[in-house]
């Protein structure tokens, strides 16, 4: 079989290297061999080569991409944007299928190879969310790998019989089970969360909560999460997502919740958000504790920003982070690149022989100039293949 020679390349660490690609994995990284029968040579042109980036955190579903804009005139508080958008959902008329493909066409131009998305579930949408992501998980199969994580944005138990449709979401094909502030949206967080793993645990699945909850209110959502992690022997399967408590000023109380996190092995994910308290990205990676990002919304009736650039949004995390040491900013491309892979279990990720071949081609100098810089993508490879050049993918948007 013909190998592809990815050559004129840099590594993270500088070195000037060639990747030879076999079957769609990595198969040796250093000197450009000579090219064999059939071989297909790239000139990497110098550019900085990236495992692919990880976007961990999306709500693919409900993008306004492509359809005009949005006047956005919903209230504070959080169940105002959760009551605002079941309505305009109905109103715009916003179809899964379609959004979603448009986010995911538009996070392969920026370097995307993983995309782990929160779809909605609950007793006005039904499953149209879940089956608008698995087709188009089946359409961009060869170009994207994608979780879908059954979320039910509207409430679990506060809402009766989401938690059915939850179980029928996972029956259909979702990968991970959602939750969503057990206190403050649910109102019985024991019961939330008991309920949220008990799933994970029918459908031998993981977890991935929102928890938007501040202070003490959200450290003890958190502390229930943690136990019901050792409890039922899943570390390493669970992911909090926000987790905004973490900024609470109680630095003692923090501390106490971040060495158990590392204990359990459940990893935050941040996306650097401005308007909130957010965790420490130097203190949780100190104790050891995975952290991943993602974009969150992107131009939905939630709010109006994102461009599904994970570099761009590591560098949000570096400036929320105060991170401008070059080994800082490295920090928060990790969270994009390895520290996602490894929040979502991906198998066989990173440049290293044996890996998928999914890389990102980048015009920048090193991993923290590539934040600063951000130009177009030179090159995004999936399993080998081509499937963005230039910053424009080889497939189309509906």
């Amino acid at each position: 079989m013909p190998n592809t020679i990815l050559e004129n390349i840099r590594l993270p660490d500088g070195t000037q290297a060639a990747i030879v690609i076999a079957g769609g994995r990595i198969a040796t990284i250093g000197a450009a061999p000579a090219a064999g029968p059939g071989d297909t040579r790239i000139d990497g042109g110098g550019a900085l080569a990236l495992p692919g980036l990880v976007e961990a955190h999306a709500h693919l579903d409900k993008t306004l991409l492509g359809m005009g804009w949005y006047r956005n005139e919903v209230g504070p508080r959080l169940i105002d944007k959760i009551d605002n958008e079941r309505v305009q959902r109905r109103r715009l008329g916003i179809d899964p299928g379609r959004q979603s493909a448009r986010q995911v066409v538009l996070s392969l131009s920026k370097g995307s190879t993983h995309i782990r998305t929160h779809v909605d579930v609950d007793t006005e949408v039904g499953l149209s969310g879940i089956e608008g992501l698995l087709a188009t998980r089946e359409r961009y199969r060869a170009q994207c790998d994608i979780q879908i994580v059954a979320f039910p944005q509207s409430g679990l138990l506060v809402r009766s019989g989401t938690l059915e449709l939850m179980e029928e979401a996972m029956r259909a094909g979702a990968d991970i089970v959602g939750g969503l502030d057990p206190c403050a949206i649910d109102r019985d967080p024991r019961a939330h969360v008991d309920a949220v793993f008990a799933l994970a645990q029918k459908f031998g699945t993981g977890v991935d909560i929102h928890l938007h909850e501040p202070g003490e209110l959200g450290g003890f959502s958190m502390e229930l999460i943690i136990d019901r992690t050792r409890a039922l022997g899943m570390q390493g399967h669970v992911v909090i997502s926000h987790a905004f408590c973490l900024g609470m000023p109680d630095a003692a109380y923090v501390a106490q919740l971040v060495e158990q996190l590392a204990e359990a092995r459940i990893a935050i994910m941040s996306h650097g958000a401005p308007y909130r308290p957010v965790p420490s990205v130097k203190q949780l990676r100190a104790a050891g504790v995975t952290l991943c990002c993602g974009s969150d919304g992107i131009r939905d009736t939630w709010g109006p920003y994102g461009n599904a650039d994970m570099l761009e949004r590591a560098m949000i995390v570096g400036l929320r982070n105060n991170l401008r040491r070059d080994d800082e900013v490295e920090l928060a491309v990790d969270m994009v690149t390895q520290g996602g892979a490894t929040a979502m279990r991906l198998v066989d990720y990173g440049l290293v022989p044996g890996a998928w071949a999914d890389i990102v081609l980048v015009d920048a100098e090193t991993p923290a100039d590539a934040v600063v810089s951000r130009p177009p993508r030179r090159l995004v490879l999936k399993r080998g293949e081509v499937v963005a050049r230039d910053g424009e993918t080889l497939v189309a948007a509906p």
